[in-house]
C-alpha cells in the first residue's frame, strides 16, 4: 500500500517574519495535489521544508507514520524553484548521471532516460546540450529527472512554468501516469487553469497559511453559495421584438419580487439570479416557467480561479 505526504502545524520564520504559520496539509497517495497561492505566499518555503532543504522552526512532516529524514527524502522526485541541471552537459548523459546518483546502474538509467525523454517530446533531443534549447525544453528534461529513479512522492515546484500547452498536455499526462501508479504528487502552480483541470485536490496559501483546502469538486461546490443560473427560451409572448422585450421584462419583475431574491441579472436568454441562504430555488424555476421554456436550471460552480480571489482578499 502506498503511503502519503503530510504536514502538520509546521512554521517556519526568517528573523521576526513568519513565513509559514502552522501549514498543515496532505498529499495522499494516488492523487494530484495543488499547492497555489500568490507570490510570498509559502510555497516554496513549503517544499524546500519537505526536502529538507530548510527546516522547520515547528511542526512536523510524516511520510505515512514516519518523520521525514534524509534516507526518505532521497526516495522522494523534487523539481526545485532554482533549476538544477548542467548547461553544458547533453540532456542524456547528464539524466544518466543523476540516475547514478540516485543508485541506478549506467544502462537502467539510459533506458529510463531515453523512456522518459520520449514521452515528454524530447526524443530528437537526447543528444542536444541543454544550455541551447529553450526554456520549456530544459523545463520538460527538469521534469525527467525528478521522474528518474521512480520516486516514492513527487515534489514539483512550478513544473509547468514556460510551457506551451503541447508541452502542459505531456507533462500532465506523465503526473497523472505517477499518481495513476499510487505515487503522491504536490506541485505548486501559478497556472489555476491547469490546477483546476490537472488536480484532484487543492491546497490554498495566503501570507503563509492554508485559507482553503480539500478535493477540488468539493471545494467549488461547497463554495457555490446560492447563485442560479437559467437559460430560459421562447418567450411565451408576441414574437415581436418588443414584445419579447416586454415579457423579459416581465420576469425580471416577477423574479426581483420573489421571496429570497437579493439580485437578479438578465442577459439576452441567460438569467442569474443571487438568492439568500433561506431561499428556494424551485420557487424561481416556476417562475422562469411561466414565462417561457427553461432550458437549463442549476447552481453556477465557481472557478478556481474564482475561489483563489475570494479566499486571498
Amino acid at each position: 500500500m502506498r503511503e502519503g505526504l503530510t504536514l502538520e502545524a509546521v512554521t517556519r520564520r526568517f528573523g521576526d517574519r513568519v513565513v509559514l504559520d502552522e501549514v498543515s496539509l496532505a498529499a495522499r497517495p494516488g492523487r494530484l495535489t495543488g499547492l497555489i497561492g500568490a507570490n510570498g505566499a509559502g510555497k516554496t518555503t513549503t517544499m524546500r521544508i519537505v526536502m529538507g532543504v530548510l527546516t522547520a522552526d515547528d511542526g512536523e512532516v510524516r511520510f505515512g507514520e514516519e518523520p521525514v529524514d534524509l534516507r526518505l527524502r532521497r526516495r522522494f522526485g523534487y523539481m526545485p524553484e532554482q533549476r538544477g541541471l548542467y548547461p553544458k552537459m547533453p540532456v542524456v548523459d547528464q539524466l544518466v548521471f543523476l540516475g547514478r546518483m540516485h543508485g541506478l546502474d549506467a544502462a537502467t538509467a539510459k533506458d529510463r532516460a531515453v523512456a522518459l525523454l520520449d514521452s515528454l517530446g524530447l526524443a530528437d533531443r537526447r543528444t542536444d546540450v541543454l544550455g541551447t534549447l529553450s526554456r520549456g525544453v530544459q523545463q520538460r528534461v527538469q521534469v525527467a529527472a525528478a521522474l528518474l529513479h521512480d520516486p516514492v512522492l513527487l515534489v514539483l515546484d512550478e513544473p509547468f512554468s514556460g510551457l506551451d500547452p503541447f508541452a502542459v498536455d505531456l507533462v500532465a499526462e506523465s503526473l497523472r501516469e505517477r499518481a495513476d501508479a499510487g505515487v503522491p504528487v504536490l506541485f505548486s502552480s501559478h497556472r489555476l487553469e491547469v490546477v483546476e483541470r490537472l488536480c484532484d485536490d487543492v491546497v490554498i496559501l495566503s501570507a503563509g497559511r492554508v485559507v482553503a483546502a480539500g478535493e477540488a469538486s468539493e471545494l467549488r461546490r461547497t463554495r457555490a453559495g446560492r447563485r442560479l443560473r437559467l437559460v430560459v427560451t421562447s418567450p411565451r409572448a408576441d414574437e415581436s421584438t418588443t414584445g419579447t422585450r416586454s415579457r423579459w421584462a416581465e420576469l425580471d419583475v416577477e423574479l426581483a419580487r420573489t421571496p429570497g431574491v437579493v439580485e437578479v441579472m438578465v442577459d439576452g436568454d441567460v438569467i442569474t439570479v443571487d438568492l439568500d441562504p433561506a431561499a428556494d430555488g424551485q420557487v424561481v424555476l416556476a417562475a422562469a416557467q411561466r414565462h417561457g421554456d427553461v432550458e437549463e436550471f442549476g447552481a453556477v460552480v465557481p472557478t478556481l480561479a474564482e475561489i483563489f480571489r475570494e479566499v486571498v482578499r
